[in-house]
């Protein structure tokens, strides 16, 4: 049975899978539609059974707004090998799985994977890109934000992403957003000040510093006040308000936002990044 071309664009639109790969699910399935989606779903499922096991330490990091820049998303998808990463059409997959999560405003992951993507939902269209590609393809991360004013920032390279929200709006603050979103990147903040650290956290610090304290030999009467001095410099390089502003060494990143309102906070931010 001759394919035409048409069929195979058709099909290759229908599930974003590779045109030879279209075609051979074409011609397996006789130029029926449905059984070829189906043999490429199967194939897919096939190829991420044998690949389960397989590392996915790559891959690409996007984040975006809604339009009205009140919801934003940062969204990881994983692969194995660098080449796959910068893959423009593996790029562009990723781009078009946060756009429907920004379209359709997905609060988490699950919502995510429900939702339908070139007729397959996100879950089953994982499966059906680890067919095509021959790699082990996981969704690995997808985080939101929700406030007045939301900004977003892509590394170069696509590997790390950050969002933030505040609780204000205007063309200043979009402009100091894109700068703060691009302070989370660079910075990697725990929480936005000390008092959203974990307690956790903050005992561990604690025990680290007396730890080093003790083994610096410094006397066991001073070792609780040089712990909560090594505290103090956590706080201020790991906390976001905290942290020197990295356009300005002279001010630290809540000074910054004073510059354009004294009132303007930052409710929410998330980053996600792909380990080095």
């Amino acid at each position: 049975m001759k394919i035409t071309a048409q069929q195979v664009n058709e099909l290759r639109k229908a599930t974003g899978a590779g045109m030879m790969d279209c075609k051979k699910a074409l011609v397996e399935s006789e130029g029926n539609m449905e059984k070829a989606i189906d043999y490429l779903r199967k194939k897919g499922r096939k190829v991420a059974a044998k690949r389960a096991d397989r590392e996915a330490g790559e891959g690409v990091v996007l984040a975006k707004i809604s339009e009205d820049k009140k919801f934003g998303a940062a969204l990881m998808i994983n692969c194995e090998t660098d080449f796959v990463a910068k893959n423009q059409d593996f790029i562009n997959y990723v781009q078009s799985v946060i756009d429907l999560g920004i379209e359709k405003h997905a609060k988490n992951i699950d919502n995510l994977k429900a939702l339908i993507l070139n007729n397959l939902s996100v879950e089953e269209s994982i499966i059906e890109r680890t067919g095509v590609i021959g790699e082990n393809i996981q969704l690995g991360h997808y985080v939101i934000v929700e406030g007045v004013n939301v900004s977003a920032y892509i590394h170069s390279g696509n590997r790390i992403a950050t969002i933030v929200a505040f609780n204000k709006a205007g063309e200043q603050i979009e402009v100091a957003g894109h700068n703060i979103a691009m302070q989370i990147a660079a910075m990697a903040p725990v929480a936005i000040d000390k008092d959203g650290v974990p307690e956790e956290t903050v005992q561990r610090e604690l025990e680290i510093g007396k730890e080093q304290a003790r083994q610096e030999g410094k006397p066991e009467a001073m070792i609780e006040k040089i712990a909560m001095g090594k505290l103090g410099k956590f706080f201020k390089e790991n906390t976001l308000m905290n942290q020197t502003f990295i356009k300005d060494s002279k001010k630290n990143v809540g000074n910054y936002l004073k510059e354009f309102d004294k009132d303007l906070k930052i409710i929410a931010f998330k980053r996600l990044a792909l380990t080095q």
